[in-house]
C-alpha cells in the first residue's frame, strides 16, 4: 500500500474527485446536527447534573459575599472554571441550570467539529466526516451533554487544541489558551500541558522554555490558590476527591484497571467502532502515517492519566476516558476511508472500499438491532419529569410550612444540590439520612423515592453505596406522610 502523495494527508484524492460536494458536506452535516441539538433542547427540559448544580450553588455563595461551602455532605470536586462560568449565568435566575445544559450541548457541537478537524489532518475530508459522525452518534456523549457534565466542554477544548497542533506543529498561542482553560476544568490537562512544554521546548532557547513552563503552571497554580483561599488547604481538591472516591466505592484494585479501561472504551464506542479503531491503528502503523501522532498522544496520555488517577485511589469513572474514545474514533474513521488516499491504480483501493462499505452496513445493522429510539425519548422525558415532580412537591404549602420546624432530609447525597439550588438553602438546611454522623432528625420534612425509576447507576438518585443503611428510603420516626407525586414521597413533622 502506498500513499498517493507523501505527506499530503489533508489533500486526499476523494476531495479532488468529489469536489465541490465533499467540500460542502461537512458544513451541511454540521448545520443539520446543530438543528437537531436545538430541537432537542427545546423538546426536553433536562436539568444540570450533580457537579454542575454544585458549581452554581458555589457561584451564588460567592456573589452573595460568602465563602463557598466545599464541605457539604459528599460535595463533588470544585472546578474553578465551571464556577467562573456559572457566575454570569446567575443573572438568569433558576434558568441558569438550563443555560448550563445549553452550554454543554454547544460544547458537544464544538467537540464534533474539533474531531472533524483533527481526523482530517491524517484521514482527509471523508475521514474527518466519518470520525465526527462516530462521535456525534455516541449516545453517552449526548447524555453527558443533556445533563451538563463538564467532561464534554473539557473534551472539546482538548480536541480543538490537538487539532490546531496537528494542523500546524508547535503552533503555541491558541493551543496554550485551550490547555490552560481545560486545566481549570480537569487536572488531566496538566499532563497534556507538560507534554506540550517538552514538545515546544525541544528546540527552543532557555527563555522560551521558561515561558512555556509558566504557561503550563497557570492552571494548577490557580486551582491550588482557589483551594487555599476557600479551605486553607491548597491540595484540598486532590485529597478530598480521593477520600470521596473511597467512600463511594469508586476506587478499584490496581490489577483490574487495564481491563476496566478497555471495557469502558468498548462500551463508549460500541463493538463495531471499537473493532474499526483497532484496525485503523494497525493500518496507520503499517502505512507509517505520521499525521496520526497527535491522536496517538491523545489516546496514550488519557489512558496513562486514567491509570494514574485510578491507581492513586481516585475515582474510576468512564467519563475520564472520553478523550481516548475520541482518539480511537479518529482511527476508526481512517479505517473506513483510508482507501481514498491510495493511488487509483492500486489493487488495494477497491478492496478496501468494498470492505469499508460492508463494515458501514454491518455497523448500521448492529445499531438498528441494539438501539431503540423510543427508549432514548423515554429517558430524556424522564429527566424532565423528575425535575418537575420534585419541584412541585417541595413547593406545596404543607412542605413550606413544615420546613420551619426543621431541615429537609433526603435519602442520600444525590438530591442535595438540586434541592439546594431550587430552594436557595444552605448546607445545614438540607441533610442526608445516609449521613450517620448527624443526629436523628426530629422535625421538618423527609423526602423519599417512590420507585427505582432511573436505570443509569452513575445518575441514579435511588442508588446507595453498599455500606449505607438500607432504610434510607424510610422517614424518621414520628413523621406523617402527605400526598406525594409519582416519583417522590414526602413526610412532615412539627414537634
Amino acid at each position: 500500500m502506498t500513499d498517493a502523495a507523501p505527506g499530503a494527508a489533508g489533500a486526499d484524492r476523494s476531495g479532488a474527485r468529489w469536489d465541490p460536494l465533499l467540500r460542502r458536506a461537512p458544513l451541511i452535516l454540521f448545520l443539520a446536527l446543530c438543528v437537531v441539538a436545538v430541537v432537542g433542547l427545546l423538546r426536553y427540559r433536562t436539568d444540570a447534573a450533580y457537579d454542575t448544580l454544585s458549581a452554581l450553588i458555589w457561584a451564588r455563595e460567592l456573589v452573595h459575599g460568602h465563602v463557598p461551602d466545599y464541605s457539604f455532605y459528599r460535595a463533588p470536586t470544585p472546578h474553578p472554571l465551571l464556577i467562573g462560568v456559572a457566575i454570569p449565568l446567575l443573572l438568569l435566575g433558576k434558568a441558569a441550570s438550563t443555560a448550563m445544559v445549553a452550554l454543554s450541548v454547544a460544547g458537544l457541537l464544538a467537540l464534533v467539529a474539533g474531531t472533524y478537524r483533527l481526523a482530517k489532518v491524517g484521514a482527509g475530508v471523508l475521514g474527518g466526516v466519518a470520525a465526527a459522525a462516530i462521535v456525534a452518534t455516541r449516545l453517552d456523549f449526548w447524555w453527558l451533554a443533556s445533563v451538563a457534565y463538564l467532561d464534554i466542554p473539557y473534551a472539546a477544548m482538548i480536541v480543538w487544541a490537538a487539532a490546531l497542533e496537528a494542523e500546524r506543529p508547535r503552533r503555541g498561542g491558541a493551543v496554550w489558551v485551550l490547555l490552560v482553560l481545560a486545566g481549570l476544568l480537569r487536572p488531566e490537562a496538566w499532563l497534556l500541558a507538560g507534554v506540550y512544554v517538552v514538545w515546544m521546548g525541544w528546540r527552543a532557547d532557555n527563555a522560551r522554555r521558561a515561558r512555556y513552563v509558566a504557561y503550563a503552571a497557570i492552571a494548577p497554580v490557580v486551582w491550588c490558590l482557589t483551594d487555599l483561599l476557600v479551605t486553607g488547604n491548597p491540595l484540598f481538591s486532590l485529597f478530598y476527591t480521593n477520600t470521596l472516591a473511597a467512600e463511594l466505592h469508586r476506587d478499584k484494585p490496581l490489577l483490574h484497571l487495564p481491563y476496566l479501561m478497555l471495557y469502558y472504551l468498548y462500551i463508549l464506542l460500541k463493538a463495531p467502532v471499537f473493532l474499526m479503531a483497532v484496525l485503523g491503528l494497525v493500518l496507520a502503523w503499517v502505512r507509517r502515517k505520521r499525521e496520526f501522532i497527535v491522536p496517538v498522544v491523545l489516546v496514550v496520555t488519557t489512558g496513562f492519566t486514567y491509570l494514574v488517577i485510578a491507581s492513586g485511589g481516585l475515582a474510576t469513572v468512564w467519563r475520564y476516558l472520553l478523550l481516548a474514545a475520541i482518539g480511537l474514533a479518529v482511527f476508526a474513521g481512517y479505517a473506513l476511508t483510508g482507501w481514498t488516499q491510495m493511488a487509483d491504480g492500486s489493487r488495494w483501493r477497491p478492496r478496501w472500499a468494498v470492505a469499508s462499505a460492508v463494515a458501514v452496513a454491518l455497523g448500521v445493522l448492529w445499531t438498528a438491532v441494539h438501539i431503540d429510539p423510543r427508549w432514548i425519548d423515554r429517558e430524556l422525558e424522564l429527566r424532565a419529569r423528575l425535575r418537575t415532580s420534585v419541584e412541585q412537591l417541595v413547593d406545596r404549602p404543607q412542605i413550606r410550612a413544615a420546613l420551619r420546624c426543621g431541615p429537609l432530609s433526603v435519602p442520600n447525597h444525590k438530591l442535595i444540590p438540586a434541592l439546594r439550588w431550587y430552594l436557595d438553602m444552605d448546607g445545614e438546611q438540607i441533610i442526608a439520612r445516609s449521613d450517620l454522623d448527624r443526629p436523628a432528625q426530629t422535625g421538618g420534612v423527609a423526602l423519599a423515592i417512590a420507585t427505582q425509576f432511573e436505570r443509569r447507576p452513575d445518575l441514579n438518585v435511588y442508588e446507595a453505596p453498599v455500606d449505607e443503611p438500607k432504610n434510607i428510603q424510610v422517614p424518621p420516626p414520628g413523621f406523617t406522610r402527605i400526598k406525594g407525586t409519582r416519583y417522590y414521597r414526602a413526610y412532615t413533622r412539627c414537634p
